[in-house]
């Protein structure tokens, strides 16, 4: 009851004029910062800090941060809701979270399904945001206490069977998706070593010391790749435009949405509970359990309403998820997250077990405004469905050059240099030859963002156990992720060979 009356409370201070106003602008700013590539969650709420500052210094100091992590929060959850418009559109993946959507969602655009792709994401990311929440409220406490009990090795070996499950986002060949993910870990090793300091394939190059930037690879990759693909082999085509069709989805469309929603949900809330999982691998995680459980697998990748469904409502879940660490313990589980608490430590709130009772309001107020935002975003993304939907129906001699200069900015915005230009245009052609060939891209650009954690982890658990390797399954949560990711890999290759072997025995 308790808990009731604090939320109450927090809505009473999310209904103020000035916090609806806050909250309105913050989910805004944060749909145009998820649809733009390139600026992401993370650089939106970091520029927005100085401006709340501004904005509330009239107001008394629990007043001001509350006002000023409302609009910043909603920054965070309206970048999850933007950043599927270019991944279902443009095939251009604004950020990691948005990868999955686009393997699907950018097939139904080219099907004339966009308009129903987009309903479901926003209704899948309102379903998520309601899920989340809820959670949030009710489950912090618990959930917390479990998080941190996850050391080093159960997360080595849980982003270890990550990419075990990369295999489920093969095309037609298993061993294909392993080498790409290979691939992906290769390139994760340019630059400095974060424990020794020593640098890794750099060749006395500056720009690559802090790494190859996940951006400039996934946008070459997926929207260069594209265009590429567009202009070599296409030009013999006649010039018809995909049409647009239908808007919102259909009840068949919402019947093969229900489940994936609700099960994307669920799985990227308490994923995004871990510190430093996130909405990543939420995302992946939703989409590879909705292929495993599908009675059609065979239409994951070629426009499934399930494939954009369920990693849209994960990443929106993990979103939510990600608070609970913040606020009850005061550890940030993401780069977006630890910047929220950066805010909250300026205006000498601290995050962590006493939040709730030193400073309900700004916990509260922070909880209820995100319900409202969650409305305010659908009623905002719904009615935008039919416009953010004609930009298919562009002719391709208009639409690329757009395609083109979006990829440039949000790249160059980032990282400000030349270097990252040319390899966006390497990766562009790297990502047509792959297409062209079958090898699934998804696959290295996952393995690039589970790269850094997976040996950060590895060498963390190595450390506290001396070297000892034995520490990955001595624990029981770090076996049970193992044995799991090893089955992933084996059980499908010994299908395989048994259906191999019965063919030929039927031949004989």
């Amino acid at each position: 009851m308790d808990t009731l009356q604090f939320l109450m409370n927090g809505f009473g201070i999310a209904m103020q004029w000035q916090n609806l106003l806050f909250a309105f602008f913050g989910v805004l700013i944060g749909t145009a910062v998820g649809v733009l590539p390139g600026i992401g969650p993370m650089s939106g709420v970091a520029l927005l800090i100085p401006i709340t500052a501004t904005l509330t210094s009239g107001l008394d100091p629990q007043s001001a941060a509350a006002s000023s992590i409302i609009l910043l929060a909603g920054v965070y959850y309206g970048a999850m809701y933007g950043g599927s418009t270019t991944s279902i559109l443009l095939n251009t993946p604004g950020e990691s979270s948005s990868v999955v959507t686009a393997l699907d969602g950018y097939q139904m655009a080219r099907q004339g399904r966009a308009g129903a792709a987009l309903s479901i994401s926003a209704i899948g990311s309102f379903v998520a945001g309601i899920v989340s929440l809820l959670g949030l409220t009710l489950l912090a406490k618990p959930l917390s206490e479990l998080a941190l009990s996850f050391g080093p090795a159960e997360y080595f070996s849980l982003m270890l069977l990550g990419l075990c499950a990369v295999s489920g986002l093969a095309g037609s060949s298993i061993t294909k998706a392993l080498i790409m993910t290979v691939a992906g870990l290769l390139l994760a090793t340019i630059g400095m070593d974060n424990v020794s300091g020593v640098s890794r394939f750099t060749y006395n190059n500056a720009y690559l010391y802090s790494g190859l930037e996940f951006l400039t690879i996934a946008v070459g990759l997926f929207a260069l790749g594209e265009v590429f693909r567009t202009i070599l082999d296409r030009d013999k085509e006649n010039g018809n435009i995909t049409k647009v069709g239908r808007i919102l989805p259909t009840k068949q469309d919402m019947k093969e949405s229900t489940a994936p929603i609700v099960r994307g949900s669920l799985l990227g809330f308490f994923i995004g509970v871990l510190p430093g999982a996130g909405a990543t691998l939420a995302s992946f995680f939703s989409y590879i359990a909705e292929k495993k459980i599908s009675k059609h697998p065979e239409k994951f990748g070629h426009g499934a309403i399930a494939g954009v469904a369920a990693p849209e409502s994960a990443n929106n879940g993990a979103s939510g998820g990600a608070m609970i660490p913040l606020l009850t313990m005061g550890i940030p589980g993401s780069g977006t997250t630890a910047i929220l608490m950066g805010a909250l430590i300026m205006y000498n709130v601290q995050p962590g077990p006493l939040l709730f009772e030193d400073n309900p309001e700004v916990a509260w107020g922070l909880i209820a405004s995100m319900f409202i935002g969650n409305v305010m975003l659908l009623v905002l993304n719904m009615p935008l469905v039919k416009v953010f939907a004609k930009v298919i129906e562009t002719p391709a001699k208009y639409l690329l050059p757009i395609i083109i200069a979006i990829s440039i900015f949000g790249v160059y915005a980032v990282q400000f240099n030349t270097f990252d230009l040319t390899l966006l245009l390497i990766c562009g052609l790297f990502g047509y030859f792959l297409t062209k060939n079958d090898y699934p891209v998804a696959p290295l650009v996952l393995a690039l963002v589970l790269g850094p954690m997976i040996e950060n982890n590895m060498r963390r658990a190595l450390t506290s156990s001396n070297g000892d390797f034995s520490v990955f399954v001595t624990s029981p949560v770090s076996l049970l992720f193992l044995v799991i990711g090893a089955l992933w890999i084996s059980v499908p290759l010994i299908m395989k060979m048994r259906g191999r072997s019965v063919i030929i025995n039927e031949e004989d």
